[in-house]
């Protein structure tokens, strides 16, 4: 699916109704405060366009994992009052912890064109993971038409992802939706080559059917972060007290095989940052050695991050590039210390004329945070819905909605 094939919000005149956006609000909040807030400005073209055709535009999403029940710390509030400083028009908090309600569906129907509102956490409903009927029904009575512009969440069939769209005639893709499918589409299934895929993480579990599915794409499979001492372990190295998933070293064994079959280069770390002890608090300070995987990392010690050979070797394996897909830190990228493999390769695709495409998650908060997000192609602004694209499933989400 590297072209969405589903009709989007260029397709449907949206003057005058009512528009319900899911978009992917879900940010992370310290103290009421939003502390990146790139999932909203990733919204605001889709939102903006519906304004500027005069629908009426009503906005929703969830925010953290409230479980079915109000949490105020997990309110859209701030959300709410954020999209108003950017849109340059107030944003309606309805404020209701069911959601939806009698007063709710009363001010919706005050609306004028190019109002813009929004709902409280959708996740204040408990049916709305389980996709419930009622809810969607809900969702489906206040819009004439819906818009999925949640990348993020796409991957799940909730209530306001999946369910809401048979209870309107029109449901289409918005602007980000779009993006995410062109960008994430085109560098998995007609990637300019070579193509180059970076994988790290913690688990190997996590990242198995990605393995599979980029052996019969990728022109090099790097990989590093915990999931690599597991195929160093299958390898026969010693790793000390490295993460490792033992019920994983068969599969291991046969990816490298199928990988020397299949004639796709497999990098995995030639060298290791090493510690005594898993750094606590996360920035603790922890005595360390770079230590090669020939020489065995000692039984009394861990690897946190690739050594630098390792990021020497990847970032100049980066350079032949054309297409770039990275899912995945090299390292404990949230201390000082163990961030040194991930900057190096974000460092890499930064200076590369590739197209990189940074696979959502802890992959995307690193490269943001260390500030290279403007050096990339496309960001990715989903986690989950990433991997299981890179996976080659179809996101239920982006299923559902209208054909072209």
């Amino acid at each position: 699916m590297s072209k969405l094939n589903k009709k989007t919000v260029d397709d449907i005149n949206a003057k005058g109704k009512r528009v319900l956006v899911r978009c992917d609000f879900n940010v992370p909040l310290k103290g009421g405060v939003i502390t990146d807030e790139n999932r909203i400005v990733a919204a605001l073209p889709t939102i903006k366009k519906l304004m500027n055709d005069k629908a009426k535009v009503i906005l929703c999403s969830h925010l953290g994992k409230p479980k079915g029940e109000p949490k105020p710390e997990l309110s859209l509030a701030p959300v709410a009052k954020r999209l108003s400083e950017h849109l340059g028009v107030e944003v309606k908090f309805l404020q209701d912890n069911n959601v939806i309600s009698d007063s709710v569906i009363a001010e919706i129907e005050k609306m004028q064109a190019g109002d813009v509102v929004l709902l409280e956490n959708t996740r204040y409903r408990a049916e709305e993971t389980k996709n419930g009927e009622e809810f969607s029904k809900q969702l489906g009575s206040i819009a004439d038409i819906f818009v999925l512009d949640a990348f993020g969440t796409a991957h799940r069939a909730h209530c306001s992802t999946v369910g809401v769209v048979s209870y309107v005639d029109t449901a289409v893709a918005g602007y980000l939706i779009e993006k995410e499918i062109k960008y994430l589409g085109d560098a998995v299934n007609d990637p300019a080559r070579p193509f180059i895929t970076i994988l790290g993480g913690a688990k190997v579990a996590d990242k198995l059917s990605v393995i599979e599915n980029l052996l019969n794409k990728a022109d090099t499979i790097i990989i590093g972060g915990g999931m690599a001492y597991t195929f160093l372990k299958a390898q026969g190295y010693k790793i000390g007290k490295s993460l490792v998933d033992d019920e994983k070293l068969e599969y291991c064994t046969n990816m490298l095989k199928i990988a020397k079959e299949k004639g796709v280069k497999l990098l995995l770390p030639v060298d290791a940052l090493a510690a005594y002890s898993f750094p606590d608090p996360i920035d603790a300070v922890v005595e360390y050695k770079n230590i090669d995987i020939t020489d065995g990392i000692p039984d009394d010690m861990m690897g946190l991050d690739i050594g630098e050979k390792s990021a020497k070797l990847f970032a100049d394996e980066v350079k032949s590039a054309k297409t770039v897909v990275w899912n995945g830190p090299m390292g404990v990228a949230e201390n000082p210390i163990f961030s040194k493999g991930t900057i190096a390769v974000a460092h890499a695709l930064a200076e590369t004329d590739a197209v990189t495409v940074i696979g959502g998650g802890d992959s995307a908060a690193a490269v943001n945070n260390l500030g290279f997000g403007d050096k990339m192609t496309h960001i990715s602004t989903g986690g989950g819905a990433s991997l299981e694209f890179l996976e080659g499933k179809e996101l239920p989400g982006i299923v559902a909605l209208n054909d072209k």
